[in-house]
């Protein structure tokens, strides 16, 4: 008579979790280098834990990542002139998306990778009805993370597209700002926060006339609507940094002071090589206690 050996439990979540890393790990690897005409970008994280965390990066490079010859001719045909005018002008720019899930487990990963697959297909719809991305797919993504979520979890995020003329426009939910190295002044410029606007971290509550407000309950508070911001690299060899609160903390908050002499000897390299050298100035200052990224946007 054959004996039945029941599954080893502790194998079989072995293999779930192995199974998870994998598709996780999918997710998270992206080119991280892109160039346009005058300006150069790369970006990378590092997890806390060495493998995936709350950390990630969405590089649209949308003169590659989409068809915009058939695009723009679909355009056309519909009799939607405007929308193929805008589509063309997506051939002189790139998008880069930074966000911070509040936390640096691989579980955490999962929420990222939630937003990885709901923002690239916003994206898609963005393309199709109005030529470019808009503010309000980022009411929308903040709208639903708050209705979706089960879980007292919420991520900042900041979603900027650079255009071969220096100009950084960009979106704030609750994340960092940007900060600038003048090239020609050797130091980092101060940017007018005053002018400079950011809504609440995405999930944390529904945006402000949400339609479906009625039949869900009474949030305690609503986001504002998404606004855009305009910063410009003006002169060769500028860099625009952007950046997640585990450099920051390294930093003890001030981190255009403590990059600065590291940035002045590395600016006239490659947006790589800059990115590189400011995550080993930081990581001399002591052992990480978050996940960190870094995003270097270079004017050539």
């Amino acid at each position: 008579m054959s004996t039945i050996v029941p599954a080893d439990p502790g194998a079989a979540f072995g293999d779930e979790l192995e199974n998870l890393r994998s598709i996780l790990g999918a997710v998270y690897k992206y080119p991280s280098t892109f160039s346009l005409k005058n300006v150069e970008v790369f970006g990378r994280s590092w997890p806390l834990a060495g493998e995936l965390g709350g950390d990630h990066l969405i590089f649209v490079d949308f003169a590659r990542r989409y068809d915009l010859d058939r695009r723009i001719s679909e355009a056309h045909a519909a009799g939607l002139p405007d929308v193929a005018a805008r589509l063309e002008d997506n051939r002189g720019r790139v998008g880069v998306l930074v966000a911070d899930v509040a936390g640096h487990s691989m579980t955490d990963a999962l929420l990222a990778a939630m937003l990885h697959q709901a923002f690239l297909v916003g994206v898609l719809y963005e393309l199709e009805h109005h030529g470019h991305v808009t503010v309000e797919l980022f009411d929308i993504l903040n709208t639903r993370f708050y209705q979706s979520s089960s879980v007292p979890k919420y991520l900042t995020m900041i979603y900027g597209e650079i255009g071969e003329d220096g100009m950084f426009r960009f979106i704030s939910a609750g994340h960092p700002l940007p900060v600038i190295y003048s090239a020609r002044y050797g130091r980092f410029v101060e940017l007018d926060r005053g002018i400079l606007t950011s809504v609440h971290p995405i999930g944390l509550f529904p945006t402000e006339g949400d339609v479906d407000s009625a039949v869900a309950d009474a949030p305690p508070a609503v986001s504002p609507h998404t606004q855009v911001n305009e910063v410009r690299l003006l002169g060769n060899g500028d860099v625009l940094l952007l950046y997640t609160d585990g450099a920051d903390e390294l930093a003890d908050g001030d981190l255009a002071a403590v990059l600065e002499p590291t940035m002045r000897s590395v600016f006239h390299h490659p947006a790589a090589e800059i990115v590189d050298a400011l995550h080993g100035e930081l990581t001399c200052r002591g052992p990480a206690t978050d996940d960190l990224s870094l995003v270097a946007i270079k004017r050539r």
